[in-house]
Formats: structure tokens, sequence, C-alpha cells
């Protein structure tokens, strides 16, 4: 890794999804805890780390550009997706990359027992990298490689260091957590069910799962969910709501697959949020498949949708492939955008004069907190309350995507 002096003053930014900025604040946590400072400005650094993504290709070229300027002030060291798919662009003067081998490393020691030293740089607890799919536009799965599963008691260790530091909050994290253990032998409920067994009062949050991994292990992960500390929310991307589309995104699931985990996780949870991604103008989408996906969310309404626009990505399947007409996919993004803000206000709305029992999680924009209820919707409350603390607030106003509360 990389090795540092005393004092050694580092500074940090970190993009992309929950398991980037988890690894990312892991990695400084552990260079802070063998002795380095931690600053606020890249001229005030002796390194900086920046953790990147490469998911699309604007946000690629984003991260060139920053990792360009941050490198004319400071020596940078680079993490995350990047590497693995543009080391040749980047080593070189003032920039040093986590090679892959160095990042699977991440997960085989370097990240257990880290110490955390730094609250507001930690994001999560990463639990395996890479995955079991192979799907034809996914960058991610070039870059990560295949499923590396931490030890359950590393992980358990590491959330109970966690809620020694006082962060009660617990994310768990990877590309996808219902692939967790098929390397192991130990899967997803097995390390949510040790981690319950903490006795003390914390709130857990599983992140993304892919439908393929999660129709196998849902019923026993959900029985896991009916302990109170887990926010009853669920990331379950379905990428299309068409079953030819799907087939050549090679996702390895149908719709009705994914459906069928939604309306058990429905059933159990009436109180639940549902998060979901949609890739809009795959190279293969028509007008058909399009409104196939608008008839999915009209049915299984989530209270999440992240759209993305298709960017075929080097060293993918689909790589090369042509894209719908740029009117066209705009169109369709702003059609699908309109519908989930559409079902988003009617949920959030449909809440006002509700009591909820809220964990405070992170400050707000204008001397408000953001406390998080237990189907994981964010709550803004004026004033500043400490952090993981918990309130009975009443719901008085709400928006596309968050709630008001009130103390009482």
């Amino acid at each position: 890794m990389l090795g540092i002096l005393s004092r050694m003053r580092i500074y940090v930014e970190s993009y992309g999804c929950t398991l980037n900025r988890a690894e990312t604040g892991l990695y400084v946590n552990r260079l802070l805890s063998e002795g380095a400072e931690l600053v606020q400005r890249p001229e005030e650094a002796d390194i900086g780390v920046i953790g990147t993504c490469v998911v699309i290709r604007h946000t690629e070229e984003k991260m060139l550009r920053r990792i360009e300027e941050l490198s004319s002030k400071v020596r940078v060291k680079v993490t995350g997706c990047l590497p693995a798919v543009s080391a040749g662009q980047l080593e070189g003067g003032a920039v040093e990359v986590l090679k892959p081998r160095e990042a699977r490393s991440l997960y085989t020691g370097y990240l257990d027992d880290v110490e955390i030293r730094e609250a507001s740089i930690f994001e999560g607890i990463p639990i395996n990298q890479g995955c079991t799919g192979s799907c034809s536009y996914c960058i991610s799965r070039v870059s990560r490689g295949k499923l590396l599963s931490r030890p359950v008691e590393k992980i358990v260790k590491q959330v109970e260091m966690q809620l020694e530091r006082g962060i009660r909050e617990i994310r768990l994290t990877s590309l996808d957590t219902a692939a967790y253990g098929k390397d192991t032998g130990h899967r997803l409920p097995e390390l949510v069910a040790a981690i319950l067994r903490i006795p003390k009062d914390f709130r857990l949050r599983v992140g993304m799962m892919e439908p393929k991994n999660a129709g196998e292990i849902a019923e026993e992960l959900f029985r896991t969910y009916s302990d109170p500390r887990v926010f009853r929310f669920l990331h379950l991307p379905v990428q299309s709501g068409d079953d030819r589309v799907l087939r050549d995104m090679n996702r390895e699931y149908t719709v009705s697959d994914f459906e069928r985990i939604v309306r058990m996780f429905r059933e159990r949870f009436p109180d639940s949020t549902l998060s979901t991604d949609i890739i809009c103008g795959y190279h293969s989408d028509d007008e058909e498949s399009f409104e196939n996906t608008v008839r999915l969310i009209e049915r299984t309404e989530p209270e999440i949708i992240n759209i993305t626009r298709f960017s075929p990505r080097p060293f993918t399947k689909d790589f090369g492939s042509k894209t719908p007409p740029s009117n066209v996919m705009g169109r369709w993004s702003r059609a699908l955008t309109e519908l989930h803000r559409e079902i988003s206000a009617r949920k959030m709305a449909s809440l006002v004069g509700r009591t909820e029992a809220i964990i405070f999680a992170e400050r707000g924009k204008q001397g408000t907190t953001v406390g998080r209820d237990s189907a994981y919707r964010p709550v803004v409350v004026p004033g500043e309350y400490p952090l993981y603390g918990e309130a009975q607030v009443e719901v008085v106003d709400s928006t596309e995507t968050y709630l008001v509360g009130r103390v009482i």
C-alpha cells in the first residue's frame, strides 16, 4: 500500500456508488490510523486520494479532468474503478494508481480491523468485491473482477468498531450484496443475522442486490428484516421492464422474477421503500420495450428510480453498439422522470400527519438535521440535533424526495 510518514497530510475526494465511497473512506481511515492527518484543501496536502467512477463515459471524462486538476497541486493516488480500465492514461508524473492486485488485497486483510478515525468520510462497510454476473454493458464487472467475499467475523468486528465510534447507521455495500458468500458458502442472510446478534441499538441498511441472486435468498433474508433495527429498504435494479431487452443485457432474470421479489417484500413490509435502476435507451430498446418499462413502474411503484442513459463502455460486449437517437432517449428519460416524480410525490404526501420514529443521520442545509424513518425515507427537521440520536416526529409536509418533520 501507499507508504506514508507520520503526520503526512491527506486530502480526499470520492465519487460514484456507495461501495466506491466506502472503500475510499476505509482506505483513508487506515492511513489516518497509521499516523496521517486529514486536511480540507488539496493545496494543504502531501497527497490527494481520489475515489473514481467510470459507469458512463461522461463520468469517466469528469474523473480524468479532476485528476488532472488535482495533480497540478498535489501528488495523487487514484482508487476506485478507473485504474482497472484507464491505468495507462493515468500513471506517471504526480499520479499513482491503486493497481488491481492491490485493490483486491483490500478484501483479503487490508480493510480488516481498520480503526475509524474520521467518521465524516466513513460511508459504510464493503462486504464483497466483484460480482457473479456477466451483463453485456457493465464496466464495473470488468473493473472489479470475480466475486471475493470478506469473512463474516471480520465484517461483524468492523460493525462493532463502528458502533464503538458512535456511528449507529450501518450500511452494508457492494456491487451486489445478494452475491455475498456465493464463493464461501456463508450467504447474506447469515451475515445479517450475525450482525443482529450484536446486543446494541443501531440501524442496518442492506445495499443494492441484483434480482438474479436476490431471488435465491429473498425468503430467508426478509425474515431477518423483521428485526426493527433493519431498514425496510430494498434496492433492486431491474434496468428494463422488457424481457427481450433483459436477455440482450444478459441480466439472467425476467420481469416476473423481479416482480416476485418485490411482491414478497411489499407483502411482508407494506410500509417500505423500493429503489430500482433503469437504463434508458439501451441499444435494443424500442417503443414497445419502453412502454413495457413504463407499465412495470406503474405496477410496482418504486419510491426511488435511478435513471441512466445507456453509455457503451470499453471492454464490454456492448462497446460499439449504437444508441437510439438522442431526441428519443431524451423523450423516454423525461417521461420516466415525470412518472417517478408523480409516484414519489403522491407517496410522500400520503405520510403527512403521521408520527414517525427517526434516527438522525446527517446535517442538512440551513440549520436542519436529516433523519431516517424505518423505511429509510429522509425526514428533514429544523434545528440541530445530535447525530445518531432518536426522536419521535410528526410529518408536517413533504416534497418529491423527502419528508419534513417536527419533533414532538
